[in-house]
């Protein structure tokens, strides 16, 4: 039997050695389950007081994704079995997920991402915990949780709200997947390589002379980076993003009525942008609430408080939310035809926002208090 995520320590000249944490289900695009989360997590702490490991590299099997998200069959399995009841299966997957995120966010040493391919969901919760996010021309990077009653969650709640202008909101309504440009142009990445490169690059790791200085290992792994990039000859294109900003940010202007009707109405040329549209239109209504709530946010909660009012508020999607009937139409019967709880933005009712908004937990009883 395969194991599910594979770690590997790399040697290198210097006698210090990199942790190699390889995302290894090929065939579900290294779809996160709660057992990777708990290895990972467990791996990460080791390394976090060994002495011997410089810093850690994350990288997914196979070229098609790092990770396309994280596996939520068993929640909702148990989920539809307990209907209107918090389950064990939701609260524990979302609960040591974020954990690992912040872990990541945390780590203090070095955490290089490979970002190549398919990044989504839960795989950019990983990506974003990383220093150094390295794209590729196959990178594939969204926020698609709009599409199964869910909200851009994986401590999106933080890092959405510090993107340029409204292009955070944009993606969580949206789902639009960036390029490695648009990636680069939001801060999701902050390196670019070819993805024939990551074999050289590990070359060059070996060659450099890590420390036990922290601080001048990230100087060291940025040069490298840059070096690598500068000297790579693939190219990372333009950004739609970047290019029709000025209108993005028109078009994502308003409360949540005046926001629909104006993506209702669009008339474009542009078929990224009729993607987005068509996707945004067929999202659940209950989410475009939550994605406005936490775009409302702004920046004044810390990356700790961001992921504690998302864990209240994913738990509650499985219980009170859209979050079911989405995964059953996309992953279960994959016949694509949700039926939301509210038919248009204008059916939700404050209600059923504040029940989902309202954690189920007092302060001092939350899960993740200790982060």
């Amino acid at each position: 039997m395969t194991q599910d995520v594979i770690f590997q320590t790399l040697g290198t000249l210097s006698g210090k050695s990199i942790g190699v944490i390889t995302l290894n289900i090929e065939k579900a695009l290294n779809a996160l389950n709660l057992d990777m989360v708990k290895a990972m997590t467990s791996q990460l702490r080791a390394w976090k007081d060994d002495d011997d490991i410089a810093f850690v590299v994350l990288d997914g099997a196979g070229d098609k994704a790092f990770c396309a998200g994280g596996d939520v069959r068993a929640i909702y399995h148990a989920s539809v079995a307990n209907p209107g009841e918090m389950t064990s299966q939701a609260c524990d997957f979302f609960t040591q997920e974020y954990q690992l995120d912040y872990l990541l966010h945390q780590f203090g040493k070095p955490v290089l991402v490979w970002g190549d391919g398919i990044v989504m969901g839960g795989g950019l919760g990983l990506m974003a915990g990383g220093s150094h996010r390295v794209l590729t021309e196959r990178s594939r990077i969204a926020m698609p949780e709009v599409t199964i009653g869910l909200y851009p969650d994986v401590g999106g709640s933080y890092f959405l709200n510090r993107m340029p202008g409204k292009l955070g909101l944009f993606l969580g309504l949206t789902a639009y997947n960036m390029n490695a440009a648009d990636a680069y142009h939001v801060n999701v990445g902050n390196h670019f390589m070819g993805s024939d490169e990551k074999e050289p690059l590990f070359d060059a790791i070996a060659e450099v002379s890590w420390s036990d200085d922290e601080s001048l290992n990230h100087q060291q792994l940025t040069l490298l980076l840059n070096k690598m990039q500068v000297s790579s000859s693939a190219q990372l294109g333009n950004s739609p993003l970047a290019d029709y900003q000025p209108q993005i940010d028109q078009l994502m202007s308003g409360e949540i009525e005046q926001v629909h009707h104006q993506i209702t109405t669009l008339d474009t040329e542009l078929d990224w942008l009729k993607r987005a549209q068509k996707t945004a239109l067929a999202g659940s209504p209950l989410s475009w609430f939550l994605i406005f709530a936490q775009a409302n946010l702004g920046t004044t909660k810390t990356l700790a408080e961001s992921f504690k009012w998302e864990l209240g508020v994913s738990v509650n999607c499985c219980s009170n939310g859209d979050f079911c009937e989405g995964v059953r139409a996309l992953l279960i019967d994959k016949d694509r035809q949700p039926q939301w709880r509210f038919n248009h933005a204008s059916d939700v009712t404050a209600e059923a926002v504040t029940q989902l908004l309202t954690s189920p937990w007092e302060a001092d009883k939350h899960p993740l208090k200790g982060i």
